[in-house]
């Protein structure tokens, strides 16, 4: 299974779950699971994802990407509260070494397993991901 497939498989189940636990609200300048807007939150561990509380969060929309430090590298959870700009997540494959890159949509969220690990994040003007 790819990245990609299992990215699409758990923000489809983390998003029914929200809908149906919390209700579908649209887009809005809020907060979501201690995510303030406009920001994009980094979760170490399931505990902090499920107690919604952020162990880190950028907002800055960079050129380049930043380096994740001790409260965001390896983070479980991240979430883009963003209404307008997508995100792009630099992560490493564990068990290769390999470094890839996922975009992630405007309020979503993402899970990373064990197999993965959250190294860079960047913030750019544009409202959704390549070929979505």
């Amino acid at each position: 299974m790819t990245m990609r497939s299992r990215i699409t498989g758990v923000v489809a189940a983390v998003a029914a779950f929200v809908a149906v636990t919390m209700g579908a609200s649209p887009a809005s300048a809020e907060s979501f699971n201690g995510c303030a807007w406009p920001r994009v939150c980094f979760y170490l561990t399931m505990d902090h994802w499920w107690a919604g509380t952020p162990t880190s969060s950028f907002q800055d929309v960079t050129s380049s990407y930043q380096n994740l430090g001790s409260r965001s590298r390896g983070s479980d959870w991240v979430h883009n509260s963003r209404n307008d700009d997508r995100v792009w997540l630099r992560y490493t494959v564990n068990s290769t070494g390999a470094v890839e890159q996922v975009c992630l949509n405007p309020n979503t969220m993402i899970h990373f397993d064990g197999a993965y690990t959250v190294t860079g994040v960047r913030i750019e003007w544009a409202d959704r991901c390549p070929g979505t």
